[in-house]
């Protein structure tokens, strides 16, 4: 299969422009995708472009990762309801090397025949002038063109408005895929959906200065069958840095995909190839109670982004879950075989909590509600025990040693609470 039809077969092209399909079966096309720092790390839903980078180098197509230091500084307005707030010169740059770090997972800078590279936007545009810019690069733009573009359009018509900063976003992108195609002869940009009015006016830029053509393709905005963002979880995005997202809590979001859900994300999210995704649909479909599809694809994600090690930890932390009763457990056992569940603390109560006091003052749940809902579905065990009071007393010589409880929300999400004695 032909580089083209292997992302056609997994979902991954939205949109293309005409004719790159041809291009990357006749040569070998340096391909680019950006990264703005607007976080101290990557998100889940980063894998997908960073993924299709490493495709591309799969396939003997050199990848450029752009990390943008300069366009970090102003942000990107696409499809965003309101502007973002602005970050100092200091925290993009601080935001850039963890970036860095998680990039070099997935993309191979060290190879001779197909090298990747990672470039830093700050390096040109935080020396470039405003008259120059406006001069080489405004001019080859219509204040009409601009505003007939979706993202912009849509924040034009808001109560907020947009900007001029933010307005300027895609006259910058644009330069950054100039300054490729002229640096190492990138002649095309990948990116999110989103992102295909930014990537069109980079294509027009290279056409009107250098009389060359460039090419954009763009990859599907993710949703879930259920409806919901994509890499959102009840504790907020679920982070590519270690200590941001524990990776038991990364394994574990993971194994919770939907059965809807789960052969897309084997096609998006893994190298899986065609004849294994089709031996775990089918599996899927004959034994969905079992889950093979979500252990692999949990596997695999976490084994790309954290690496064999982190995986065998989470594979051990729930099996000690599931196949043992935890008050069979001492209390250095379940610190050692659940070191990486997510680990809260609570205030001692001498004569103890509620079962909904419990759980809303650790953080398992958000809320008292949210905790009373829950326990009225069936959804609590402490200490392999269901919950179905929400005014039941849970007592400090209830927890494992005096010290901790084991809380398991829903089916998979588990937590160990620490009760705090000092």
């Amino acid at each position: 299969m032909d580089l083209y039809g292997e992302l056609e077969w997994r979902g991954l092209i939205y949109d293309a422009t005409e004719g790159v399909r041809e291009l990357l079966a006749r040569e070998k096309v340096t391909t680019y995708a950006g990264f703005d720092p607007t976080a101290a790390s990557l998100h889940v839903g980063h894998i997908l472009p960073i993924l299709a980078l490493a495709r591309l180098q799969r396939f003997g197509h050199p990848p450029i990762a752009v990390v943008g230091g300069g366009t970090g500084l102003i942000g990107d307005p696409s499809f965003k309801a309101s502007e973002r707030a602005l970050l100092t010169a200091e925290q993009v740059e601080a935001h850039v090397a963890g970036i860095r770090t998680q990039l070099a997972r997935f993309l191979d800078f060290e190879s001779r025949a197909v090298p990747a590279r990672l470039v830093n936007n700050a390096e040109w545009l935080t020396k470039l002038g405003a008259i120059e810019f406006m001069r080489d690069v405004g001019k080859h733009f219509t204040v009409n063109g601009m505003m007939a573009k979706e993202s912009v359009k849509r924040r034009v018509e808001s109560e907020e408005g947009i900007s001029y900063t933010e307005f300027s976003y895609p006259l910058l992108q644009s330069y950054d895929f100039l300054v490729l195609f002229d640096r190492f002869n990138c002649t095309l940009q990948i990116g999110g959906s989103d992102q295909w009015g930014n990537i069109t006016a980079g294509m027009d830029l290279i056409r009107r200065v250098r009389g060359r053509k460039a090419h954009g393709l763009v990859l599907p905005l993710l949703m879930t069958a259920a409806g919901t963002k994509f890499g959102k979880t009840e504790a907020g995005s679920v982070w590519l840095d270690p200590s941001l997202t524990r990776p038991y809590e990364f394994y574990q979001f993971w194994l919770n995909t939907d059965d809807r859900d789960v052969v897309t994300y084997l096609k998006f999210f893994t190298f899986l190839d065609r004849p294994r995704v089709a031996e775990l649909e089918a599996a899927t479909a004959r034994e969905p109670e079992k889950r093979h599809a979500q252990r692999e694809l949990a596997r695999e994600v976490t084994r790309l982004v954290h690496g064999d090690q982190a995986v065998l930890d989470a594979e051990t932390a729930s099996a000690a879950l599931f196949s043992e009763r935890v008050t069979a457990m001492t209390l250095e056992q379940i610190r050692e075989r659940l070191a990486n569940v997510p680990s809260l603390t609570i205030a001692l109560r001498q004569d103890g909590w509620s079962a909904v006091d419990l759980l809303a003052e650790s953080g398992v749940t958000k809320s008292k509600s949210q905790a009373t809902q829950l326990i009225r579905g069936g959804g609590i065990y402490i200490n392999d025990r269901r919950i179905t009071d929400e005014r039941e007393r849970v007592t400090p010589d209830q927890a494992v040693a005096g010290q901790v409880f084991v809380v398991r929300k829903g089916k998979k999400d588990n937590y160990l609470v620490n009760i705090a004695r000092g």
